[in-house]
C-alpha cells in the first residue's frame, strides 16, 4: 500500500468556463490553467501519480506544451491512471477535497465522483470529493481562486 498526496490552485477569471471534478458548472468565471483548470482532477493526478512515485502532473503534462493547451482534465486523468496501472499499482480509494467559498458542490457532488471514477476506471465508491471553506480568510476566502487537495491509497 501507498499513498500520494496531491494539491492545486488557480485563479477565478472571467470568460472562462468552470469545470470541477469533470463538471462544467455554470457561473461567470472560470478557473484559469493551461489546461480546463480543474483543480480537483490535477489534485487527484498529482496524489495518484505521487502514491506511485511516478512524479507529477507537471513532468507529464508540461504547462508550455501546446498539445495539452484546452485539454479535459478527465482526459489528463485517464492518461495519469494508466501509467499508474502500468507500474503496478491500483486505486484502492481517493479523497479529493475543494478549498473555496463558492461554488457549493453537494448538488454536483455525485456527478464529480462518477466523472473522476469512469476517467480512471474503477467504481465511484472509490472517489470521494467534498469541500471546506476558509472561513473568507486568503485567496480562496475573498474568491480569487479556488484550491483543492486529494489523497490516493494505491496497492
Amino acid at each position: 500500500m501507498r499513498v500520494g498526496l496531491g494539491a492545486d490552485a488557480h485563479a477565478l477569471v472571467e470568460g472562462v468556463p468552470l469545470v470541477l471534478g469533470g463538471v462544467a458548472l455554470d457561473s461567470p468565471r472560470g478557473l484559469a490553467g493551461h489546461s480546463d483548470g480543474d483543480v480537483i482532477a490535477h489534485a487527484l493526478i498529482d496524489a495518484v501519480l505521487g502514491a506511485a512515485g511516478l512524479g507529477d502532473i507537471g513532468s507529464l503534462f508540461p504547462s508550455g506544451a501546446a498539445e495539452w493547451e484546452g485539454a479535459s482534465s478527465l482526459d489528463l486523468l485517464a492518461q495519469a491512471y494508466m501509467q499508474v496501472r502500468e507500474a503496478g499499482f491500483a486505486l484502492v480509494n481517493a479523497d479529493c477535497v475543494l478549498v473555496g467559498e463558492e461554488p457549493r458542490i453537494a448538488a454536483v457532488r455525485e456527478a464529480m465522483r462518477g466523472k473522476l471514477a469512469e476517467a480512471m476506471g474503477v467504481e465511484p465508491a472509490r472517489v470521494n470529493v467534498r469541500a471546506t471553506t476558509t472561513d473568507r480568510l486568503g485567496f480562496t476566502g475573498r474568491g480569487e481562486g479556488l484550491a483543492a487537495l486529494a489523497v490516493a491509497l494505491v496497492e
